[in-house]
């Protein structure tokens, strides 16, 4: 049984991703991460509070010492959610659109991850604290793909990322949009997930195609909607980086490209290719 997010709860942030992330809990799209336009999070579910805990987050000098879980029972499920310091206790009721508490940068996150709500599900009858075995998540949108051909100019930026305004969003704030799957040229479906820096990724609102494709190159195979990578070196302007970072959006959008470091500013011209492996052979 798949839980479904629907259209109006995804419309409260501007980014979702179910397979962007390195943790268990994303395998197979099993939870979401949902990403706010402040820095309070909205309540996805509604239910009544069960428990909340603080745990300890990987030390990283960048993000909090604590991360937090808050668990809701919406009648049907147990919903998890992680990153927000709860402004809510046990016994408490929420409603879609409640304030939880603030968003909190954890130490799980990759630097250049920004600030969001993890969301799983689990049966009523499954130990709520873990995240292994959660139930598939799904969303009520059509997430509408882009065609990129692997270039554009650096708009926004930081020590750790670069945000590119191709492929732009052709109305911002109506629909979702992510970058196509371009096997055959076609846009078969939209790819999510780190490419290839995370083990795998996902592949929504597409045809059920056994190909991934991006910016001119096969990137891996698809099973149903998850991906498995190829084993790929991303590369800007010819020099390595750690990988593209694949989401649906819904405002703002372009590719994104992740790195510990990012040698590249405001205004800069990027081609991004694809290699294979390390034989350094193009990947098609």
């Amino acid at each position: 049984m798949a839980v479904t997010i629907p259209r109006d709860v995804l419309f409260q942030y501007y980014r979702f991703s179910l397979y962007n992330s390195p943790f268990d809990a994303h395998d197979e799209g099993r939870a979401i991460d949902l990403y706010p336009d402040s820095e309070r999070a909205l309540s996805p579910v509604a239910g009544e509070v069960l428990d909340t805990k603080t745990v300890q987050a990987p030390p990283k000098a960048y993000a909090a010492e604590h991360d937090h879980l808050i668990l809701i029972d919406t009648g049907d499920t147990v919903a998890r959610l992680l990153h927000v310091e709860p402004a809510v206790e046990a016994g408490e009721t929420v409603t879609v659109g409640d304030d939880l508490g603030a968003l909190v940068r954890a130490g799980f996150f990759a630097p250049w991850v920004p600030n969001h709500i993890h969301l799983g599900f689990r049966d009523p009858d499954a130990n709520p604290y873990r995240a292994s075995g959660s139930l598939p998540v799904d969303v009520a949108v059509d997430v509408t793909p882009l065609s990129w051909d692997g270039t554009g100019t650096v708009v926004d930026g930081g020590e750790t990322w670069v945000r590119l305004d191709e492929p732009a969003h052709p109305a911002p704030g109506d629909s979702f949009v992510g970058i196509a799957n371009a096997v055959g040229g076609d846009g078969s479906g939209v790819l999510d997930g780190g490419l290839p820096h995370y083990s795998g990724g996902g592949l929504l609102s597409g045809g059920g195609t056994a190909a991934a494709a991006i910016a001119g190159a096969r990137v891996g195979t698809a099973d149903g909607r998850t991906v498995t990578w190829d084993d790929l070196t991303v590369l800007a302007n010819g020099e390595p980086i750690t990988g593209i970072a694949l989401f649906c959006g819904r405002k703002r959008f372009g590719a994104k490209l992740v790195g510990e470091a990012i040698d590249l500013a405001v205004g800069d011209e990027v081609r991004v290719s694809i290699e294979r492996g390390a034989t350094g052979d193009d990947a098609t």
